[in-house]
């Protein structure tokens, strides 16, 4: 991203930021705004903030609508503009290069975002949904299938649970329900196993890379059924149970990540740094595999507080890792010399952003933030 224009989310009233590097580190008091740039860009990608579900709190108070705008470089030098406007009732306008797109995937393959935060250790100690979550992220960005199955997938298991709620139930209709749920499924699960399989390889380097010190950290995939039956057979077998209860018990709904350290679980072995080691490693790890398509692909991470429950050492590892995926990232901290020593000597220096009450002022000559401006005009109509 080599533009960004941020007008009303949250206490940021106006910033544009113009001239983006691959890396800049956004400092400033906590309440300041740094995690607000995070959010916004993130707003670029899927429409939403990580830290809010409602758009009205993103809102800045008093305005009806919060805007974003940027700029992606992609192959061969072309610039595609992004942009999205979303108002205090939930409603969203979506652009790409100018024109309205009706789905958030649109923006998504455009703008590929990986976030690690305080949120990310859900990974780790949460419920699967945030595992699943992350699986499914990687599966969309490599499996060009996936999106279309997944949304079949959900519908057919809507529909089955619907039929399952109902006091008389059409047995005929919920047979056609039931095998079109289980051939979705299937496809389903191969395509996140195939992905899976791409992955483990690359996360146990980085994760070594990352831990030399720890014991071995290494990830199974559970499909959500049991792995010797097809899925319709594994439907046929908790059919009664399902239509006592009302919804379906097994399938892809219910796949999970199981990640270790040794013989045990990573959430319940390793400490509260290692355990962001572990994040970063598996958010790492998307990233790599990304590259390593056929046509490589690049994603932009957003890192807040990075330096925060890491020593110097392995603070180092995860921006030398960082610095070699050639991603763009931007990370916040406190103190402006919190990053200072960390990044690989042989790269190019982070650009420096000073964020101090939703103003963001660049610190030296690397970044031209261009002219603020309190009015939304000009980013709706480059959007």
């Amino acid at each position: 991203m080599t533009r960004l224009d941020i007008y009303s989310v949250r206490n940021l009233d106006a910033v544009r930021l113009h001239g983006l590097g691959r890396t800049c580190v956004l400092f400033g008091e906590n309440g300041s705004g740094k995690t607000s740039v995070l959010e916004a860009i993130h707003m670029l990608s899927l429409a939403r903030s990580f830290r809010a579900s409602s758009a009205r709190s993103v809102i800045r108070h008093g305005e009806a609508h919060c805007t974003v705008y940027g700029e992606v470089a992609r192959a061969g030098g072309a610039v595609r503009g992004l942009g999205v406007q979303r108002d205090t009732s939930g409603m969203a306008m979506l652009k790409v290069a100018g024109r309205p797109v009706r789905n958030v995937s649109s923006l998504a393959a455009e703008l590929p975002v990986l976030v690690i935060n305080a949120d990310s250790f859900q990974l780790l100690v949460g419920p699967p949904t945030g595992r699943r979550r992350f699986l499914d992220w990687g599966v969309f960005h490599v499996e060009h299938e996936f999106f279309a199955i997944w949304q079949r997938f959900q519908r057919c298991i809507k529909q089955r649970n619907a039929l399952l709620r109902r006091d008389k139930l059409d047995a005929d209709e919920l047979a056609v329900w039931t095998r079109d749920l289980a051939q979705a499924g299937e496809r389903l699960t191969a395509c996140r196993r195939r992905y899976f399989e791409q992955l483990v390889p690359v996360f146990q380097e980085v994760a070594t890379e990352l831990l030399p010190e720890c014991e071995a950290v290494s990830l199974r995939f559970r499909q959500g059924w049991d792995a010797s039956l097809p899925y319709r057979d594994a439907l046929a077998a908790t059919a009664g149970t399902d239509r006592e209860q009302g919804y379906t018990h097994v399938g892809p709904q219910r796949a999970e990540i199981v990640v270790t350290a040794g013989d045990h679980s990573a959430a319940d072995t390793l400490s509260r740094g290692q355990q962001k080691l572990v994040v970063c490693a598996l958010k790492l790890a998307q990233g790599q595999v990304l590259r390593r398509q056929e046509r490589p692909m690049t994603c932009t991470y957003l890192i807040d507080d990075l330096p925060s429950e890491l020593d110097a050492a392995h603070l180092r590892r995860v921006c030398e890792q960082l610095e070699a995926l050639g991603a763009q990232v931007f990370i916040t901290c406190i103190a402006e010399d919190a990053m200072a020593g960390t990044w690989p000597a042989a790269a190019v220096p982070p650009q420096l952003f000073h964020v101090e009450q939703g103003r963001v002022t660049p610190v030296g000559p690397a970044a031209d933030p261009g002219t603020p401006t309190p009015s939304n005009t000009d980013s709706e109509s480059d959007a």
